[in-house]
């Protein structure tokens, strides 16, 4: 307990995900999934370029 400094986050503080919160869902779970498809869309244009 001493060595958590004032002011800061610590591990013990943290909340878990609102799944009622658009904000919440939007940011941990959209986001993710879409710079996942966008990056394998990415790769296959990058691939078919190099033919």
């Amino acid at each position: 307990m001493l060595q958590i400094p004032t002011g800061t986050p610590n591990p013990g503080s943290n909340s878990t995900l609102d799944f009622t919160s658009a904000f919440d869902v939007i940011v941990f779970i959209v986001l993710p999934l879409l710079i996942i498809i966008f990056y394998f869309i990415w790769r296959k244009n990058q691939k078919k370029g190099n033919d």
